[in-house]
């Protein structure tokens, strides 16, 4: 089959895709990911075709995030809001102008998922979800922009409020989208139900050791097992960093991916004098942030492939988003969480709940001794490791891209 997978947003919301990607290409079909051209050299390395999304609205909005500290929470809230709207409509001629008419299935994020199906239906292309965060309402646990917490029937009327509010950032999206392709114009509530009332078929990027399937999930919904990003064959270590790594015991990871909870130089300072006080050594990721450490037990790097690096440390300090809290899974090291937005508090909650990490730390209260004592917590106390390591050896035991490869086996044109 000639598939196509269309994803948005930041790295995270990419990499599981070159993974899931790499699969179905080795069993055989054409597979091309659209999504933004500043990925571009990640996907080319995984052999896959690249498609670039005109438009890349996140980075604005991230920006928009990054800035709502220095305003009110009603500012904050409402810049926010704004920022994603305009990002939604601004996905609509890019998705519009990626999208093949002639490919035989497309497989669509759940950024994507609003505008995508309605151009998938529009071409008479089947398609349909993979999903990096659970969508549905269940009572097992509420909406992952939500705090997690225990079973309840609110978590389902919580995440059917949630799903509102979501359609209505993409109102104005849909609005624009049916105008462009000369369709009556239909809502975005009534296009949701459309896709539950048809069993619209989604495969989440889940480790079901992690999150089990909820048992009140209506059928098509699939908790398939964590799509791993695809490693460069071309990629090898930066040897300051293989040497530093071989120089010592363990180090702890310290990276928040395209998070900017602080100022670089603040949230620098803060990583440093953590580690000092735990009597850690310590490996600091720049990122979006544009963090650097450099002293005679830290050291700063680039992007480093998470599978490759996260085995080699004591625990990794991160800001929970889905594909850094699967990497730190599947190494079988603690975790300190530092959520920052959206999902990531969902996450570090889960974390918690699974013994490995000893709490979460939110990123409007981080200091130095908060992060210091987590440190010590999470790599003197051997349960953390011990859990860790459990759940990782379940997790790879698990074949989450060959479980999407064998549920589309009966997809056809």
């Amino acid at each position: 089959m000639r598939i196509q997978i269309v994803t948005a947003g930041t790295y995270g919301s990419v990499a599981p895709y070159t993974g899931l990607g790499h699969r179905l290409m080795a069993e055989g079909h054409q597979v091309e990911i659209v999504t933004h051209a500043k990925f571009a050299d990640s996907v080319a390395c995984c052999g896959l075709g690249m498609r670039p999304l005109v438009a890349d609205p996140f980075e604005g909005l991230l920006a928009v995030q990054a800035g709502s500290r220095s305003r009110s929470a009603p500012r904050a809230a409402y810049e926010s809001g704004r920022a994603s709207r305009e990002a939604a409509t601004a996905l609509v001629d890019a998705i519009l102008e990626a999208v093949d008419e002639k490919a035989d299935l497309i497989l669509l994020s759940t950024l994507a998922a609003p505008i995508g199906t309605v151009v998938a239906e529009y071409h008479r292309v089947p398609s349909a979800g993979v999903f990096l965060q659970p969508e549905e309402p269940t009572a097992a646990f509420p909406p992952c922009v939500l705090r997690r917490r225990g079973e309840s029937p609110v978590n389902r009327w919580l995440g059917r409020a949630v799903n509102a509010g979501f359609d209505l950032l993409y109102a104005e999206a849909n609005r624009r989208l049916h105008a462009r392709l000369g369709l009556p114009r239909r809502g975005t509530a009534q296009l949701r139900r459309r896709r539950c009332g048809t069993l619209w078929p989604v495969w989440h990027g889940i480790s079901p050791t992690v999150v089990p399937r909820p048992v009140d999930w209506r059928p098509g919904l699939h908790m398939s097992g964590y799509w791993w990003p695809h490693t460069c064959e071309r990629w090898s270590p930066p040897a300051e960093l293989a040497d530093f790594l071989d120089a010592g015991p363990a180090p702890v990871l310290i990276g928040f991916g395209s998070m900017m909870p602080r100022p670089a130089e603040e949230l620098g300072d803060i990583a440093l004098r953590a580690l000092r006080r735990a009597g850690l050594r310590g490996v600091v990721q720049s990122g979006w942030a544009g963090l650097s450490v450099a002293t005679d037990d830290v050291i700063t790097v680039g992007a480093v492939p998470h599978d490759w690096l996260m085995p080699r440390t004591a625990a990794v300090v991160h800001h929970a988003g889905a594909g850094t809290t699967a990497a730190g899974l599947r190494a079988g090291v603690p975790a300190v969480p530092v959520p920052v937005l959206t999902d990531q508090p969902w996450w570090s909650s889960r974390l918690v709940g699974l013994g490995v990490a000893p709490g979460v730390l939110p990123h409007a209260g981080l200091d130095s001794d908060r992060l210091a004592a987590a440190l010590t917590e999470a790599t003197t106390n051997p349960s953390y490791r011990s859990r860790a390591a459990a759940l990782a050896a379940a997790i790879a035991r698990e074949d989450g891209s060959g479980e999407v490869v064998r549920g589309l086996a009966g997809w056809s044109r």
